[in-house]
């Protein structure tokens, strides 16, 4: 599944980014440190983090797009250092365990 298809099934708000990779996988957590260890390449992370270093952490995992939960708005200065990494970030207004069932209920799964 790519990032695009999941985005149209879950009426996710484009941030930045392309939304022409594939998804292998969910990572949960609002620590960097978490998805520094344990995501792989590939994942959507989902989020309620919207500050700047969530881009080089996203980065640096090669993480396929970061979904930021319960309709958290998201800084401009964040948005703009994803664009320029080529970070794909979206943003919902459902709660992150909604949006967690909705992600299992398309076939994604934590890996």
């Amino acid at each position: 599944m790519t990032i695009r298809e999941v985005a149209a099934n879950l009426g996710l708000k484009t941030l930045s980014g392309s939304e022409d990779r594939n998804v292998n996988g969910v990572f949960v957590s609002d620590m960097l440190s978490d998805v520094m260890a344990g995501a792989q390449s590939g994942n959507l992370w989902v989020t309620v983090q919207t500050h700047k270093n969530i881009v080089p952490a996203a980065n640096l995992v090669d993480i396929s797009a970061v979904i930021i939960t319960n309709g958290k708005s998201v800084p401009q200065d964040t948005i703009d250092l994803a664009k320029k990494h080529n970070v794909a970030m979206f943003s919902t207004s459902m709660m992150t365990f909604d949006l967690v069932g909705k992600l299992y209920g398309l076939g994604l799964a934590t890996k």
